[in-house]
């Protein structure tokens, strides 16, 4: 992209354990317009890292050359969301003096440095360092302090980190398809910018995003992020059940989830009855659809009540007074929020992608949440924007040492 497009055009690069989505949006006086999609099967990964990277690079290539087609445009650099066991997140605390009497910007960069200054095994890089709450001489809650006047100033953040290597497989993938990386961002994140309503993250709300191979879970209070966690089961779980309790091929068990899987089979009628194909060229046969639901039920309850089992030891389960928003492919198993109310014991509802226009097949389905969000991250952390600035900065730094160390080992 040609830098006087910038910031008319962004390009979110959703790489999940299923598929991989690219959304190419048109970005216009703080409006997001979707003008362009594609999508391939993801079939290098497992549960969110590359276990392959020349098939990722193709279907990084097939997803990124339907959306160019469809925007009309060519894409060069693109904000990727990263999801997957090995993200780790944990809140820190940072203090400093304030030099001059008044806050500026630099007191606000030294305060999150010295939140930031935490060891990390050497395994493990940061990805995010996210601002929940300044305290300004022992006075706590406030979000911009700019200009106040103070001898200490301290802050709370949330420390996102991945693993080095997952981090790095997933830019190079993106290098071989030909494409920059303007930021990596955790995928739950870019999802809550796409489906949660500012009131909800303000009451405090749980998103539950169900990928392929990882459930992840961001907790939000106070218009902040406040915790995460990454449960590696996924929509492919039931998949994989699914294929081998009715002995038809994945791809097969993947349809027949789609237009039949239900998370409460009670709710299914016993005399409907559908088709199942069989495997090694043996004739398909006919079963109650209720059979499905038998099989999905106890996984879904199980993928549930571990998070909800999450939610309730970190003690993030008394902020989240406006429920859980669950987001993903797997969100649209039919009965999913009535089964995910009875356990959370919350409200629950479905995340779709608002605030954006463009095709119908986008804006009314939640497994293009993550796309949509990435490239309203993009529009929101523009390196021009206030405080962001310095998230901007510290990524460009992240971006140039990964280029560097691309350039030894290419």
């Amino acid at each position: 992209m040609g830098k006087e497009e910038r910031g008319e055009l962004l390009v979110g690069l959703d790489i999940g354990t299923t598929k991989i989505c690219a959304v190419v949006a048109e970005v216009l006086d703080g409006r997001v317009k979707i003008i362009g999609v594609g999508h391939a099967p993801s079939v290098g990964l497992r549960r969110g890292v590359v276990v392959n990277i020349e098939s990722t690079v193709q279907s990084i290539r097939q997803a990124v050359e339907e959306a160019e087609e469809m925007a009309g445009c060519e894409i060069g650099a693109v904000y990727v969301g990263i999801a997957g066991s090995h993200i780790k997140g944990f809140n820190s605390h940072g203090l400093i003096p304030i030099r001059s009497g008044e806050i500026h910007q630099d007191d606000i960069d030294r305060v999150v440095d010295a939140a930031r200054a935490v060891p990390v095994p050497p395994d493990q890089e940061i990805i995010h360092v996210l601002p929940q709450e300044f305290i300004v001489d022992g006075q706590p809650d406030i979000q911009d302090p700019i200009g106040m006047n103070g001898v200490r100033l301290e802050a709370d953040v949330h420390i996102v980190t991945g693993s080095v290597s997952a981090v790095h497989n997933i830019v190079k993938c993106c290098n071989r398809a030909g494409l920059n990386v303007a930021d990596v961002v955790l995928e739950p994140l870019a999802s809550a910018g796409a489906v949660l309503t500012r009131e909800e993250m303000d009451l405090g709300v749980g998103l539950l995003d169900i990928g392929g191979g990882t459930s992840d879970l961001a907790v939000f209070a106070g218009g902040t992020i406040k915790h995460t966690f990454v449960l590696g089961l996924g929509g492919h779980n039931l998949t994989n059940d699914l294929s081998i309790g009715l002995r038809t091929p994945l791809k097969e068990a993947e349809r027949l989830k789609e237009e039949y899987g239900s998370a409460l089979a009670a709710m299914i009628d016993k005399d409907q009855i559908i088709e199942v194909p069989s495997v090694g060229g043996r004739k398909s046969r006919k079963l109650s659809r209720r059979v499905m639901g038998e099989i999905l039920e106890p996984r879904v309850e199980e993928m549930l009540t571990l998070i909800n089992q999450e939610l309730t030891d970190s003690r993030y389960k008394e902020l989240v007074n406006a429920g859980i928003v669950l987001t993903g492919g797997t969100a649209m198993l039919e009965h999913m929020e009535e089964l995910a109310e009875q356990i959370f014991d919350l409200p629950v509802r479905v995340g779709y992608p608002e605030n954006v226009s463009g095709p119908v097949e986008v804006t009314a389905s939640p497994k293009w949440a993550t796309g949509v969000g990435l490239v309203i991250y993009g529009m929101r952390h523009d390196p021009a924007t206030g405080f962001r600035a310095r998230s901007g900065k510290m990524l460009t730094r992240l971006g140039s040492r990964m280029k560097d160390w691309f350039k030894s080992v290419i």
